[in-house]
């Protein structure tokens, strides 16, 4: 193995990993509201993210995105899917739905590659095919079952698949692109932080010190796993990424029933086996195209 390749491994790791135990910090704070976590979130993101262009002497970057008022519509519409994903997946963890926002991202790649055929004109393999097929089966699971959609399982994935689509249009670094939507909901953020009538915590003369760097460390929660995965995203293949990235939610799904004690039934149980065995069709789909794929001269 090569040694950049070596490194993008371990970068790959620590960022799947680093998302998968996400869950555990946000339990933590599980004291203090999700819209509050929220905008804290989006505060120091944008501050973190900002020092970072500055030491990377990449904010030229970010200056250029002002001259083009495409990219600052598209940025924007950006933000806001992206700020309910996050206020979602907080919301979800906190109130004992680890599991149904492992499912989502579970989901999520195979919305991608459905999305990927819809607008992109990418064409869907038979592998492809059949795997998403299988998703499909799994979500109707849960609704014959249970009587009702996986909705915050669907929403978190369908939530960050759009995301991902629409950032693909715009030829803009994630680090940039990141800090530009932060930036567009920072007077969102500020102004609701402070004319809101939120607890305590947001309050720092009273809040407990514990609190205030929990919600400080909320940038470094959003940041510090991006930067990573984009360095590793630079050194790997498409596939090997796509090996990795079922880590974070595997990780989640383990805290959800090991750690927190949330309870799967049988037939949240048969939703992910259908999953599961998709998402193994669908990577063992990804893995075996390029090997079949003429040569050309």
């Amino acid at each position: 193995m090569e040694q950049e390749t070596r490194k993008g491994v371990y970068l790959a790791l620590f960022a799947f990993v680093f998302w998968g135990v996400a869950p555990v910090y946000f339990k933590l704070l599980d004291a203090v509201p999700a819209t509050e976590i929220l905008l804290h979130r989006i505060i120091w993101s944008f501050v973190l993210l900002f020092l970072l262009l500055i030491f990377t002497k990449q904010l030229y970057k970010a200056k250029a995105i002002f001259k083009n008022p495409k990219q600052m519509l598209y940025l924007g519409s950006t933000a806001m899917i992206i700020g309910g994903n996050w206020w979602l997946f907080i919301w979800a963890v906190n109130q004992g739905h680890i599991l149904e926002a492992s499912l989502g991202y579970y989901i999520n790649p195979l919305l991608n590659v459905l999305l990927g055929t819809l607008f992109l004109n990418e064409r869907l393999r038979k592998g492809q095919m059949f795997a998403v097929g299988l998703a499909m089966c799994g979500v109707l699971v849960q609704l014959v079952a249970l009587g009702s959609l996986p909705i915050i399982s669907l929403v978190l994935a369908s939530s960050f698949a759009v995301y991902g689509l629409l950032r693909k249009q715009l030829a803009v670094d994630s680090i940039v692109g990141l800090w530009f939507e932060s930036m567009l909901l920072l007077p969102i953020a500020l102004g609701a932080w402070y004319f809101g009538d939120w607890s305590h915590y947001s309050d720092w003369t009273q809040a407990p010190n514990l609190y205030i760097f929990g919600l400080i460390m909320a940038g470094a929660i959003t940041t510090i796993p991006l930067v990573s995965y984009t360095a590793a995203a630079k050194r790997l293949t498409y596939t090997t990424i796509g090996f990795l990235q079922y880590i974070g939610p595997s990780l989640m799904f383990l805290l959800g029933v090991f750690a927190y004690g949330e309870t799967i039934s049988m037939e949240k149980l048969t939703s992910f086996i259908f999953i599961w065995t998709a998402l193994f069709v669908f990577t063992l789909d990804s893995i075996r195209t390029p090997r079949i794929t003429p040569k050309t001269t």
